[in-house]
């Protein structure tokens, strides 16, 4: 209770973070109890309804294959959001860990392991996630994997220059002098300084994330159909984008909310985690 007492606390201090946090808290919800509360079978056809208006029947109208758009727009959320989990779980600890190692040992270390970075850096990230994507096959695993294995340098970078500084510290010099070195040092010391600038990055980059798994299934190289998912909705709605426009609105504007609220917690995070920030 402590805990949340004191996450409300920072929150209430940071009103976009507050804004962003009610927005994602939503989604999770109509995500995990989308079989309760969408209308419709997402999957269900009824070719007599196909490309049918917003009613009161179907409030979002239907595709061009009958299937509820709401049914949908809120089963979509399971694969973004899961998808966002993977890559955060995938990306931020295998830059963070790699620059935690690059900046502590310096040397032949930090030479290899920051070529690496670079190298990864230098290609395009979505035209290397596609073709991560286009090797391994499409998938929300896949998927996911593409933009993690792409994403993490940025996370190596930031904690490479974080870490090389309190090496140099008096802060860390204090702890070796009482015994604590190593492992020890590293994780004890070394990583808490370092996760706050970790975190903030990781919540303003999970916007760009969300629009690279949407570009993954607007090309189709996400979840398979006939699962439902924003991109792959988006994409549909394209091909009728002129006589039936509310098909693509829809996830598109699912998609620029799930972006805005990421883009505010980011926001709030850098306020409240970073002292240097006004």
């Amino acid at each position: 209770m402590a805990f949340l007492a004191s996450v409300l606390s920072a929150l209430r201090r940071s009103p976009s973070a507050l804004i962003g946090t009610s927005v994602l808290v939503l989604l999770v919800f109509m995500a995990l109890a989308a079989p309760l509360i969408a209308p419709y079978d997402p999957d269900l056809q009824d070719s007599a309804i196909r490309l049918a208006a917003p009613s009161w029947q179907h409030w979002l109208g239907t595709d061009g294959f009958g299937r509820d758009l709401l049914s949908r727009l809120i089963y979509g959320a399971q694969p973004t959001l899961l998808l966002i989990a993977l890559v955060t779980v995938l990306m931020a600890p295998l830059g963070v860990a790699v620059g935690l190692l690059a900046g502590f040992f310096g040397g032949l270390t930090e030479r290899v392991l920051m070529r690496l970075t670079d190298i990864v850096m230098s290609f395009p990230r979505l035209v290397l996630a596609f073709a991560f994507v286009a090797i391994l096959g499409p998938g929300l695993v896949n998927g996911a994997l593409a933009l993690a294995l792409t994403s993490w340098p940025a996370y190596a970078r930031l904690a490479r220059v974080e870490t090389a500084a309190l090496a140099r510290s008096d802060y860390l010099a204090a702890a070796s002098m009482v015994g604590i070195r190593g492992p020890r040092l590293l994780l004890g010391h070394v990583l808490p300084l370092v996760l706050p600038s970790a975190i903030i990055r990781l919540a303003l980059d999970l916007a760009g994330i969300i629009l690279a798994a949407a570009g993954l299934g607007f090309l189709g190289l996400g979840v398979r159909p006939p699962m439902a998912e924003w991109g792959s909705m988006v994409a549909d709605g394209t091909k009728v984008i002129f006589d039936q426009w509310w098909i693509a609105a829809a996830p598109g504007l699912a998609i620029f909310v799930t972006s805005l609220a990421l883009n505010l917690l980011g926001d709030g995070l850098r306020d409240i985690l970073d002292p240097r920030h006004d």
